[in-house]
């Protein structure tokens, strides 16, 4: 394809792209109106469903596909960090030496740890009934868990932080996910159709699969975030070169610039 083709191509399609958007926005309503058509069609729909947080109805009911897809750019976040930052054949481990801390920050830190994973777990089985939710508590729960690496040091977060558990928490939420869509299938409906019965406004259990949706998405989160901050710790505390490979190098480039 030639140059002023690929142009043309190109201005086609950005000539398209900009009719759709003024479309839309020659449709949108008057600015600071009070009705807005989306508005009313989500908090409707969330109400119909027993869910309490119209976020969350929007988030794991009526666009939960979409959410799958950004649980999923998470997910293969994580594989590829993973994959990357693996140890090699040139690589060890070394146990990190013991880090003295200050006391009012080993104290503070141990203070609010079981808080703040308490606030976490509370956001995340909240989700469909106030702000917050999977993605939100999620983080909020990863982060608990390294406050020991604040309070303590790196050896006591590797005693609560089994990395290899994490790395199963994390598929088996991703997988939790998709087969709560498919018994949407199964029972006749759409995939990720809300299809369990609605329950009691504004209860934990209200909501049919929005509280599984919900907590499938925190899981994942929190158990997606340690395994990356463990992948990146690990390279910056644990993992260093091999005295052989190091040396290897070493006589590799002595010997070059000899023969340069």
């Amino acid at each position: 394809m030639s140059r002023r083709l690929r142009l043309w191509v190109l201005g086609a399609g950005l000539a398209g792209l900009a009719a759709l958007l003024v479309a839309a926005c020659l449709r949108l309503p008057a600015f600071g109106g009070t009705w807005h058509p989306y508005g009313e069609l989500a908090t409707r729909a969330a109400l119909d469903r027993h869910t309490a947080n119209v976020v969350a109805a929007v988030n794991f009911d009526q666009r939960a596909f979409d959410t799958l897809g950004e649980e999923s750019i998470l997910f293969a976040a994580v594989l590829g960090t993973v994959a990357l930052l693996r140890q090699t054949r040139g690589e060890r481990e070394v146990r990190p030496a013991p880090v003295r801390v200050a006391r009012p920050v080993r104290r503070y830190a141990l203070l609010t740890l079981p808080v703040t994973l308490l606030i976490g777990l509370y956001v995340v089985a909240h989700g469909q009934l106030s702000p917050g939710g999977g993605f939100q508590g999620g983080v909020v729960v990863a982060t608990a868990l390294h406050l020991l690496y604040i309070a303590v040091d790196y050896r006591a977060l590797e005693r609560v932080r089994p990395v290899g558990m994490y790395e199963i928490a994390d598929a088996a939420a991703e997988g939790c996910y998709v087969v709560t869509g498919l018994a949407g299938l199964l029972v006749g409906g759409a995939f990720l159709a809300n299809v369990l019965p609605y329950g009691t406004f504004n209860t934990l259990t209200s909501g049919g699969t929005v509280p599984i949706l919900n907590a499938a998405i925190g899981m994942e989160v929190a158990s997606a975030v340690v395994v990356l901050l463990a992948r990146f710790l690990d390279q910056a505390v644990e993992i260093r070169p091999t005295e052989g490979s190091a040396e290897g190098s070493t006589e590799g480039s002595t010997e070059g610039d000899e023969s340069t």
